[in-house]
């Protein structure tokens, strides 16, 4: 895709959002299933079925898919999509490139063997290393808008109000 149909694809929704912002209000969703033995949870994605489990520093055996590394993914996902738009939209040609992520956790807090250590990442590093020709000043720009527009990177940054409800299920009558 480049820039014009980028611009031909996003206008449209562009003009309805402004419009009417309600209908840019979308409610993205996920659904995991912990039937089953085992600590797991399988998780239906829109391309394949995954399962989690406990990370090898947890008790893991290292088979499974640990959230935490889906954390990771979904950045490097979010954040190249993202690099991907704005640099088409600027006009700016990245011929190839990788995106890396790491994360440091602690996982005292996971297991609750110190009530000091966080749970959770207490550090992100996301990093680009691309193929382009494009000089300091606009990769300045192309880093601050991908930052800016880049949805996992924002939510990481600043949370959103989260809420949690737990309800048991209903056993089927006969």
């Amino acid at each position: 895709m480049d820039k014009s149909q980028l611009a031909e694809t996003q206008g449209p929704l562009k003009s309805q959002y402004k419009e009417d912002p309600e209908s840019a209000v979308v409610t993205l969703k996920a659904d995991g299933d912990v039937d089953g033995s085992g600590i797991a949870c399988r998780v239906q994605t829109s391309q394949a079925l995954v399962e989690a489990g406990l990370h090898p520093a947890t008790g893991g055996d290292g088979t499974q898919l640990c959230s935490g590394d889906m954390l990771l993914e979904a950045l490097v996902a979010c954040a190249g999509v993202t690099l991907r738009a704005v640099s088409t939209s600027m006009g700016v040609e990245i011929r190839g490139g990788n995106v890396h992520a790491e994360g440091d956790l602690d996982f005292r807090g996971t297991l609750g063997v110190a009530k000091d250590a966080p749970v959770g990442f207490r550090e992100v590093r996301l990093r680009f290393d691309l193929d382009t020709d494009a000089d300091a000043d606009t990769l300045a720009t192309l880093h601050k808008l991908t930052e800016r527009y880049c949805v996992v990177f924002q939510t990481l940054a600043k949370p959103p109000e989260l809420s949690v409800e737990m309800t048991p299920r209903q056993a089927a009558t006969a």
